[in-house]
């Protein structure tokens, strides 16, 4: 007989069988663009993505892969390209793709789909050949005039790219004599670079499609960890009654990473931590975390709430923002030098690579909560969290026992690298004394459902096709969080900063600590989770 968590495992093997299966997941028949096809971000994430996807049987049988881009190339060049990428990944051993060899059979599903389209994504000529080739994608593929417009490119590019499409008539649905058909455009983050230019962005793509044709993606939202937040708070009645300020102490997300700025030094030197990863990728985390409860799980119901919560944050003053960039040390035992001898990187550049925010939220739930959040590269581990820290139980029951304070409980969401959910809590110490122990309950989520191969895009690419935004940015919740962070940007941008701060390898520049400190009796957790003091 099959205990529970064998029984869990294998109704959870059962449902992914039958939801990767042909005839109950595939969606429309389409054809999908990609604009910057010769980019890292295809290369690394969308094709592998694409394949992971084929190799699921969730791609649709009609489908065309049409790739986009300024090089003069072959479509035997590029898809021999993307093969070399994807071989490179497994021969890696990546995580995201859990195998030690290419399905062979998977690829060429969807290497036979790939077709290829040269030229300037600023003129008209390649809007023509374009025409072509999505014509002849769906006389041989089936594609029957659906299409999703993927803008893998530099955000000055966006509107740009869309106002060809409309003029060359490529983004308008109407029907073809069987069906209405639909196209769709996907936005990569940044979305703008400030709140004025986020709004303009908006309102020069508003101005050519409907919302619900455009698709603002955060590959964060594709992680499973960050989905399950939602089910955790809400299918669970244990915790949602504690979810609130008279439980809370406060709450910390934590996004820390290893890696530096690697070859990415012109993109970082126009867009530092702070934006590049605090209006989507924290306040992502953030609105899984505080939303208020949907009245049901469709777009619309999510997307209001995240809307609401957004709109009840004020904007952030500048003294409670800290930032950072880090120096020459040793990550992961390896020497690593300083971001100003970074390739593309100015000598004396004053963009941060560190950023910390207390946040707050003015509404029912949450007035008098601090939220904290840090983000930095070249820091001691990589690590993505939210904890939650509740308020303390009176000291009174414990009055002259050898317990001096008693130690916070801590509710923790590890989204990255060691997925899972851990509740720190107090327990007595076996003896005659009465002395006071912090365990752990740690669930793990390898520990009891199977690894699948996700490069953090996959369910989103299939929420594109099928045309579910839930996942997704609106106009209203990309403006709201500009709107937050302006100030700080503002007075970033009119002072010199002492700039390297925070040696690469520790935990980021002392500011932080000072901004927790003042607050109170509150500290950082370390960024390093094995780092943890046991009590």
């Amino acid at each position: 007989m099959l205990d529970d968590k064998s029984t869990d495992i294998a109704a959870t093997e059962q449902a992914s069988e039958s939801s990767t299966s042909p005839e109950t997941s595939r969606t429309d028949p389409c054809a999908i663009v990609i604009f910057g096809a010769g980019g890292d971000l295809t290369k690394r994430l969308l094709v592998p993505a694409l394949y992971n996807l084929s190799r699921t049987n969730v791609l649709p049988e009609n489908l065309a892969l049409i790739g986009v881009d300024l090089a003069d190339e072959t479509v035997e060049a590029w898809r021999d390209h993307l093969y070399e990428m994807l071989q490179s990944f497994v021969k890696n051993g990546a995580a995201e793709f859990d195998i030690n060899q290419i399905d062979t059979a998977a690829w060429k599903r969807l290497a036979d789909r790939m077709s290829y389209v040269q030229g300037d994504l600023t003129k008209p000529e390649l809007y023509e050949k374009l025409r072509g080739a999505l014509a002849a994608a769906e006389k041989t593929h089936g594609t029957q005039g659906n299409a999703i417009f993927y803008l893998a490119v530099d955000g000055r590019l966006f509107c740009t790219i869309v106002e060809q499409l409309d003029k060359a008539d490529l983004v308008t649905e109407e029907d073809n004599g069987e069906h209405r058909f639909w196209r769709r455009v996907v936005v990569e983050k940044p979305f703008g670079f400030s709140l004025d230019s986020a709004r303009q962005l908006n309102v020069r793509l508003l101005r050519i499609l409907r919302e619900d044709q455009i698709f603002r993606i955060d590959h964060f939202l594709g992680k499973d960890t960050v989905q399950s937040i939602m089910a955790f708070r809400f299918a669970n009645g244990l915790f949602e009654p504690i979810w609130n300020r008279d439980r809370i102490d406060h709450v910390q997300i934590t996004v820390a990473e290893t890696v530096g700025v690697e070859q990415r030094g012109k993109f970082y030197e126009a867009t530092g931590a702070l934006r590049d990863m605090v209006p989507n990728h924290v306040f992502t985390l953030l609105s899984m975390v505080a939303m208020e409860p949907p009245t049901g799980f469709d777009a619309d119901a999510i997307r209001s709430k995240k809307a609401e919560l957004f709109a009840a944050m004020p904007s952030v003053q500048p003294e409670l923002a800290v930032r950072g960039q880090y120096g020459a040390g040793t990550v992961l035992g390896k020497p690593v030098k300083a971001y100003r001898d970074e390739p593309d990187v100015a000598p004396d550049s004053n963009v941060e690579t560190y950023v910390a925010m207390k946040l707050k939220i003015d509404n029912w739930r949450w007035a008098g909560v601090p939220f904290y959040f840090r983000t930095g590269k070249h820091l001691s581990r990589r690590n993505t969290e939210i904890a939650i820290r509740f308020k303390p139980a009176p000291y009174g029951t414990f009055h002259g026992t050898p317990v001096d304070a008693l130690p916070p409980n801590w509710l923790v969401l590890r989204i990255a690298p060691d997925e899972g959910i851990s509740l720190q809590f107090e327990v007595k110490r076996r003896g005659s004394e009465v002395d006071l122990a912090a365990v752990k309950m740690d669930f793990r989520y390898d520990d009891w459902f199977p690894r699948e191969a996700n490069v953090g895009y996959e369910t989103l690419i299939n929420d594109v096709m099928m045309g579910d935004s839930t996942l997704f940015m609106s106009a209203d919740m990309v403006e709201a969080a500009w709107r937050i962070v302006q100030p700080v940007l503002d007075a970033w941008a009119a002072e010199k900063a002492p700039f390297p701060d925070y040696a690469s390898g520790s935990d980021g520049p002392a500011a932080a600590d000072t901004l927790l400190a003042r607050d109170g009796q509150r500290a950082w957790r370390p960024v390093h989770p094995k780092a943890e003091r046991k009590s």
